[in-house]
C-alpha cells in the first residue's frame, strides 16, 4: 500500500509539478482507464499523457497534496493546485490570471501501476477565475 502512495506522489510531484512526462511510462498501465476524460482526451497511457500536457500547457499547475489515503489497491488524494492561465482552456483564451483549484482524485493501481482514475474537480470555480463563467451579480473575477 505504501508503494501505491509513493507511485501516486510521483505522479503529482514529478509529472505535474516538474513536467517529467516520461515518468508516466514507468508508473501507468498502458490500458489506463480515465472515467472522467477531458474533452478530446483518449484512453490509455497516451490519453493520460494528453491530459497532463493539456493541464500543464494551460496552467503550469503546482499541486499541493493535502491528503493521501490508501486502502488496498486504491489511493485517494485531496489536492490544491495553483497556476497561471497561460493558454486556451476550452474556448477561454489565456488571461494570465492566477488560479487556485481544488479536487479529489481516486486512483486504482494494478501491479504497482496506475490503472484507473476518477476525479471531482472544482471546474466551476476554475472557469469563474478565468472569466469563462460570469460571476453572479456581474462582478468580474479578479
Amino acid at each position: 500500500m505504501s508503494n501505491n502512495k509513493e507511485t501516486i506522489r510521483r505522479y503529482y510531484e514529478e509529472v505535474f509539478n516538474q513536467g517529467k512526462l516520461e515518468v508516466l511510462d514507468e508508473i501507468v498501465a498502458r490500458d489506463h482507464v480515465e472515467h472522467n476524460p477531458l474533452p478530446g482526451q483518449t484512453q490509455g497511457l497516451d490519453g493520460l499523457k494528453q491530459r497532463v500536457a493539456m493541464v500543464r500547457g494551460a496552467f503550469n499547475p503546482q499541486f499541493t497534496l493535502e491528503d493521501v489515503l490508501a486502502d488496498a489497491d486504491k489511493v485517494v488524494v485531496r489536492w490544491t493546485n495553483s497556476g497561471t492561465h497561460l493558454a486556451d482552456w476550452f474556448g477561454v483564451p489565456a488571461t494570465g490570471r492566477t488560479v487556485v483549484v481544488s479536487g479529489i482524485d481516486i486512483h486504482q493501481l494494478r501491479d504497482g501501476k496506475m490503472a484507473e482514475h476518477w476525479d471531482v474537480v472544482d471546474i466551476f470555480g476554475l472557469m469563474v477565475q478565468i472569466g469563462g463563467i460570469p460571476v453572479p451579480g456581474g462582478v468580474p473575477a479578479s
